[in-house]
């Protein structure tokens, strides 16, 4: 990859959208790229209950124009309270935008969120979007940053639904483990990672072997790092009594890392789905902005 060109940002009326944001407009212009604002309304529905109690009114001799009415003016409600969720988002999007300085687009769909957000993912460089915060409950949201790392083919950055991040790619934490999924990771992380004031490759548990990490773990990504002008350290460690996730946000602590790069499900998601595994755990337990690649 020579450079980026255009980053896509997925909005919503969240609490923790600004902080999103925050980053990728920090992103955008560090690297001068086009930012485009995604933000999917989804249709309106009338919930189960409310529909339940409609269907009880009719059962108990309400008319049918009556019942018509009150399910029309539910929508009307639901759908007045979208756009105005909506217009809030866009003008505090084109705010950021107007003060960075950069080139953006606004733009606002209906339908099936997980849909939409892959289609639109596949024309950016690298696609940013917010962690699933357990407070907001369950629906599409919850999985949107793992369906987008299985269907897109490109980079997501996945930002923590808590915490502030001034700074993005300054410091980085390489995860590696020579996996395929990790080699494109790296690769697709390269224009940040030429930026980059210091970038550690981190190997942990590592593997020997002619598939595994090498006599000096890290140390053959670090030199081939080195020839894209990438100052990188290569640095191992063995552990068994901790998860790799929990070591990784440590070291990533340690280092004052302020972003982690990694490959997104080595294994078969079904085994991770199973077993358990790093992706997951990191999807579900990150202090840190995440790139992310499969």
């Amino acid at each position: 990859m020579t450079g980026f060109k255009d980053f896509l940002v997925l909005v919503d009326d969240s609490k923790s959208c600004v902080t999103r944001l925050d980053v990728a407009v920090q992103l955008a212009s560090r690297f001068e790229t086009h930012l485009t604002g995604l933000y999917v309304n989804l249709p309106v529905m009338i919930p189960a209950y409310l529909q339940a109690e409609l269907g009880g009114g009719l059962s108990a001799g309400m008319p049918p124009i009556v019942a018509t009415r009150a399910s029309g003016g539910m929508l009307k409600v639901e759908s007045q309270a979208q756009q105005e969720a909506a217009g809030r988002t866009q003008k505090l999007f084109r705010s950021r935008a107007e003060v960075a300085g950069i080139t953006s687009e606004w733009r606002e769909r209906e339908g099936d969120l997980l849909e939409i957000a892959v289609l639109h993912a596949r024309y950016a460089d690298m696609t940013i979007v917010g962690q699933a915060d357990p407070e907001a409950g369950g629906g599409s949201s919850r999985v949107l940053p793992e369906h987008l790392l299985l269907g897109v083919g490109r980079p997501i950055l996945v930002v923590p639904y808590t915490g502030t991040f001034p700074t993005v790619g300054e410091r980085v934490l390489v995860a590696w483990n020579a996996s395929r999924a990790a080699t494109r990771a790296v690769n697709d992380a390269l224009p940040i990672l030429k930026k980059a004031m210091k970038v550690t490759v981190l190997t942990i548990n590592p593997q020997g072997g002619v598939s595994g990490e090498g006599d000096v773990p890290g140390a053959d990504l670090a030199l081939h790092l080195s020839r894209h002008g990438v100052k990188a350290e290569a640095s191992w460690i063995k552990t068994d009594d901790v998860k790799v996730a929990a070591m990784l946000l440590s070291c990533a602590s340690d280092l004052q890392a302020d972003l982690i790069v990694m490959g997104g499900y080595g294994h078969s998601r079904m085994r991770e789905v199973v077993l358990g595994g790093s992706t997951r755990e990191i999807l579900h337990a990150m202090t840190v902005p995440t790139l992310m690649s499969h």
